[in-house]
């Protein structure tokens, strides 16, 4: 009885020996210190404000396109005799180069037999003129007065010089007909379409193809109600400043300037829209140095980006465009490194930039980093700090260092 007594008592006297040790050890222990955790003001990236003069430039895209467009018709009937190698879809030619021509063997007997009626009509009228003197002699030496207009052969010497005159009409008639079998170029251009081909027939009227003129190419461009208000405007017009396009051609960005000559005056209703017009001259460069191999030429039909300048404005403030809060205002740093929060007056915002008017000034410190919560009063630091500058020297030389670990262990 004694002995399982024992066994009972001494696992108990053991366990409250443990738990009298645990409380000792606890009480025991000293408390942790409190250190006091410095927070300091938040760090902020700034740029000063710089106020200056600066050009508006508005920016819009067209297709280049010619600016005449001819379609080819012939004014006479014929077999096609004949066509130059350069009618065909992209040629060039030059201004009279011939074209087309047409069988003319028709419109030759027609010039022969309208010479032969001029000749004729040129003998009538002198021998009418050989028996008005003939009757004026007779009637003076029988009658001895003044004679009659039809005495004298007035009426048939008029008949005579009509027939002169429409002789010679006909025979202009005739020339003009046999010039026209020849299509000739109105202008310096390619050609766009071909419809006729050797020994086919063509009436009159038909059409033979579409060319374009390379001498000036043209580009429209739509402008909204916004874009208008930063455009040079005279008289009610549009000034004729610089437009700069611009395309990727053959994998290389090229630019070509030209300059906005017109608007079409009306607004398009469906799209809200004015069109403006830019001109470029010579496009293909047909009459530039062909030494130039920088240049290449604006083909028509390409898309074009196209920057047109606008009006200048002074004392406009150029900042990024994430600066500029959703309220339409600004983060600046005062002189007590305190965070001032700017209403501003925005002039005019695109994809990258803001202009800024009014509503800050000269040489303030504006936030361009991004703060959570800002309010006005609020304690910041910049990065010229001695001490957030030794950070990011450190900062620095690990990035190196890393980067010849990395290096090295690429040469292995």
């Amino acid at each position: 009885m004694a002995s399982s007594t024992t066994k009972i008592l001494v696992p108990l006297v053991i366990l409250a020996l443990a738990v009298v040790g645990f409380i000792g050890l606890l009480l025991s222990k000293k408390p942790p210190e409190i250190v006091e955790v410095e927070e300091r003001p938040f760090l902020v990236n700034v740029e000063p404000a710089r106020l200056e003069t600066i050009n508006f430039k508005v920016h819009s895209q067209g297709t280049v396109a010619p600016r005449v467009e001819t379609r080819l018709s012939v004014q006479v009937t014929g077999k096609v005799e004949w066509v130059a190698d350069s009618f065909i879809e992209g040629g060039m030619f030059k201004q009279g180069d011939v074209l087309i021509q047409l069988e003319k063997y028709d419109y030759q007997t027609e010039v022969k037999l309208a010479e032969a009626e001029l000749a004729r009509a040129e003998a009538s009228l002198e021998e009418e003129i050989a028996r008005g003197k003939v009757a004026e002699q007779e009637w003076r030496s029988v009658k001895g007065n003044v004679a009659p207009e039809l005495g004298l052969r007035k009426p048939q010497l008029a008949t005579e010089k009509a027939n002169l005159s429409a002789a010679k009409a006909q025979l202009e008639k005739a020339l003009r007909n046999l010039q026209r079998t020849s299509i000739t170029a109105p202008f310096d251009g390619l050609v766009k379409s071909k419809n006729v081909d050797l020994g086919q027939f063509v009436s009159l009227g038909s059409e033979l193809g579409v060319i374009y003129s390379t001498k000036v190419a043209e580009v429209r461009m739509p402008l909204s109600d916004n874009d208008m208000a930063f455009m040079r405007i005279s008289n009610g017009k549009i000034d004729a400043p610089k437009v700069t396009l611009s395309a990727v051609v053959a994998g290389a960005k090229s630019q070509w300037v030209g300059k906005l000559v017109r608007d079409e005056g009306v607004l398009d209703e469906q799209r809200r829209v004015i069109y403006a017009v830019a001109e470029i001259i010579d496009p293909y460069l047909r009459e530039s140095d062909s030494k130039d191999s920088n240049r290449v030429p604006l083909k028509f039909g390409r898309f074009v980006q196209a920057e047109i300048v606008g009006q200048n404005s002074e004392n406009i403030l150029v900042l990024p465009r994430n600066v500029l809060r959703l309220d339409g205002t600004l983060l600046i740093v005062d002189s007590n490194n305190e965070l001032q929060i700017k209403q501003v007056v925005v002039k005019r915002a695109d994809e990258k930039y803001v202009y800024i008017s009014q509503g800050i000034n000269e040489g303030d410190l504006v936030i361009t980093s991004a703060v959570p919560n800002p309010f006005n009063g609020m304690k910041v630091r910049l990065p010229d700090d001695e001490e957030d500058n030794n950070n990011i020297q450190q900062l620095d030389k690990q990035v190196s260092t890393s980067k010849s670990v990395s290096n090295a262990g690429d040469a292995k």
